[in-house]
């Protein structure tokens, strides 16, 4: 918040909100330990189940897509399709192996990041990909030491174990590239000429 003395509320660490879209890297990521690849097709038709018609943002339906432009145009389609595929459990289960902990929706809303979480979860579930697929854990304290200089605590140095496979990373890699070169994200790509 603005000030401390107003409200104590941490919202990194408290503050649970519907991550939308966000959540989707993670269902795609369930996908890819299921068998799927980034070059798997997937209908990106409107999707209906009784009176529930999620749509898309400026999306104009093309019949079929890879996965790799699914996620880089966040279609809700494709994600719904595959959850329904995948099974929102094993997308849990994925969601809580890289660190969100908080309590995630159970059905096929999970595709479009209905279930809450916090900001420190979700960029714990993020910093996975960059740390080339080995566990990410926060932690607040390097150190404690006291008056004299001894250390009383320190933060242990262990690196976290592979929680994503090498190939599956590099499927995950390839697509969020494409997020930021064709997709929704290409505001995010930094020129290097």
């Amino acid at each position: 918040g603005k000030d401390y003395s107003d409200s104590q509320f941490n919202r990194t660490t408290q503050a649970l909100r519907q991550p939308g879209s966000a959540f989707k890297t993670i269902i795609y990521l369930a996908a890819l330990e299921s068998g799927f690849s980034p070059d798997s097709v997937m209908d990106d038709t409107p999707f209906e189940l009784g009176n529930w018609k999620p749509s898309n943002f400026k999306w104009k339906t093309r019949g079929t897509v890879t996965l790799r432009e699914g996620l880089a145009y966040s279609v809700n389609s494709v994600s719904i399709r595959l959850a329904q595929q995948v099974t929102a459990q094993k997308i849990s289960e994925v969601a809580k192996r890289l660190g969100i902990t908080s309590q995630l929706t159970q059905d096929l809303s999970i595709a479009l990041g209905t279930g809450e979480t916090t900001l420190l979860e979700l960029t714990t579930a993020y910093a996975t990909f960059a740390n080339q697929g080995m566990a990410v854990w926060p932690y607040g304290i390097l150190e404690i030491r006291d008056k004299s200089g001894n250390i009383l605590y320190r933060h242990p140095n262990n690196t976290g174990k592979q929680i994503i496979s090498t190939v599956v990373l590099q499927g995950m890699c390839d697509m969020l590239r494409s997020v930021v070169e064709i997709g929704n994200g290409r505001a995010a790509n930094i020129d290097d000429g």
